[in-house]
């Protein structure tokens, strides 16, 4: 649909001629430089390799350099033609670089999954033929449109996952069931299916569950996982039509038609077409002997209504406060307990019988699920009794700014001189202020200041500076050096960022 040579913002078509004459080398830096989110001062990085590989390898291959040397110079004069008037840019650079055959970058990048604090570059990325100077920006609008949301995403999941994990502490939860606490259902959502795919593969470095597919396979193929690691997984669920298609007055033996389908594993029944509490005060109760002798459990997936009251209940009560009333005075959790009981854990909490659960997946975010699993804890219940879906609620109210994310040019060689870039608006508050120079990252492993940047490097003393410099060559004049990461690698480096 898209050719590689014409993925830009259209201004960036002649910035090779603004350049001042005998630029030789551009040097630019992707970094996140602010948070929009109270609380979050580190980004986590991942989807270069996807970029990479997608985009400057197989996309460029497919438009580009596989095309005949004058279709695709006469398809470019077209474009410019129809898009600036007579073309006064010209083809001859396109040229080249087609019969180069291969895009000339190097990227140095830290190892995708890290946490990468607020200001500190992901990534750099520079030419390495001076004829090229402006193939480095002349990328940025697709590189970035293609990795921040992944970055963003798998910030929010980590996010999410790290509230998870607080609460099952807490309430003695099993933290092997964390991997599945969170389900991503936001492909709908979405602005298309690699806005999805990239934002559920951020998602599957924190978690497993997942109905989006194109995520599982993206991460198949572009950070290919060993051999017995699971990718992502999904259970048996229904939706609203298969309930409809029942009928409201055969609401129970569509259940039990469901339970007879899938006598053993995991059974997600969307539960509230029409009435959530008759399906679990009359309809639950007739069924009772038949979900408990199940070799599974059965989940109740209310889908509409206030998340935390449906789940909680609307009378507040306490773990110490015997409660009476209807299912919706109860909720859904402390609902199943009172029909199906359960356990009470080593730290005093209670945990449902494992033939029944819950999910809720209707605009959910970290702040409505932390409400929720505040208010489970007051009532005396393991935060692991819910599984909440991550939808678009949670995945699509973001921008780029969310970070701030940037990719911005630091350092430029002309005529064999050296000139530190940056840009520092007087009219700015400092956010927009960049770093300069060749750059460099740091670990200050023994003190509090993690990852810090290293700015202000020449050519020399990057080279003196580099057994420090966690910035590493990842890909190089259409190579990856070195392999791919796999997603265990990924997710381990994330695990321990």
């Amino acid at each position: 649909m898209f050719d590689f040579i014409t993925l830009l913002d259209g201004y960036k078509v002649d910035h090779r001629r603004q350049y001042p004459a005998g630029t030789e080398y551009v040097y630019s830096n992707f970094t996140p430089r602010s948070s929009r989110v109270p609380g979050v001062d580190k980004v986590v990085f991942f989807g270069l390799q996807y970029f990479l590989a997608a985009y400057l390898q197989e996309l460029a291959h497919e438009t580009f350099f596989s095309k005949q040397r004058a279709a695709v110079t006469r398809k470019y004069q077209k474009f410019l033609d129809s898009y600036l008037g007579p073309n006064q840019i010209g083809t001859q650079h396109i040229a080249d670089l087609h019969d180069l055959g291969y895009i000339p970058l190097r990227f140095q990048a830290l190892p995708e999954g890290t946490r990468v604090p607020l200001r500190v570059p992901m990534f750099t990325v520079e030419n390495t033929l001076p004829e090229f100077f402006w193939v480095t920006n002349y990328i940025e609008t697709i590189l970035s449109n293609v990795i921040w949301k992944a970055c963003t995403s798998a910030t929010t999941a980590h996010r999410f996952r790290s509230m998870l994990t607080r609460f099952a502490e807490s309430t003695g939860g099993d933290l092997g069931f964390l991997n599945w606490q969170g389900h991503d259902f936001s492909f709908r959502g979405m602005s298309g299916p690699e806005d999805a795919a990239l934002s559920g593969a951020g998602h599957l470095l924190s978690f497993t569950g997942t109905d989006t597919v194109p995520a599982i396979q993206l991460l198949d193929k572009y950070y290919t996982a060993l051999p017995g690691t699971l990718v992502g997984g999904s259970v048996a669920a229904t939706e609203h039509s298969v309930m409809c298609a029942g009928g409201r007055t055969d609401e129970r033996q569509t259940f039990q038609r469901l339970l007879e389908l899938y006598p053993t594993g995991i059974l997600s029944v969307v539960s509230d077409t029409w009435d959530l509490w008759h399906v679990l005060s009359k309809i639950l109760p007739q069924l009772k002997d038949q979900i408990l002798a199940r070799q599974g459990k059965l989940v109740i997936r209310p889908d509409s209504g206030n998340p935390a009251d449906i789940l909680c209940g609307t009378n507040r009560v306490t773990a110490v406060t015997h409660m009476l009333g209807t299912a919706q005075e109860k909720g859904v959790i402390e609902t199943l307990w009172d029909l199906f009981g359960g356990t009470v854990n080593d730290k005093g909490y209670k945990v449902l019988n494992p033939r029944v659960g819950a999910i809720y997946g209707d605009s959910i975010d970290t702040e409505r699920a932390s409400e929720i699993l505040q208010r489970l804890q007051a009532k005396g219940f393991a935060s692991t009794n819910v599984v909440f879906g991550c939808g678009s609620y949670n995945y699509q109210y973001v921008t780029r700014d969310t970070y701030g994310f940037a990719m911005k040019a630091t350092w430029a060689q002309v005529n064999g001189e050296e000139h530190m870039l940056y840009k520092d608006p007087v009219t700015d508050d400092g956010g927009k202020r960049s770093a300069k120079g060749r750059l460099g990252v740091a670990d200050d492993a023994f003190g509090t200041r993690g990852l810090f940047l290293v700015d202000g490097l020449t050519k020399k003393s990057e080279q003196t500076n580099s057994a420090g410099n966690l910035l590493q060559t990842v890909w190089e004049n259409g190579r990856f050096v070195g392999g791919r990461q796999s997603l265990d690698k990924v997710r381990a480096t994330l695990a321990v960022s």
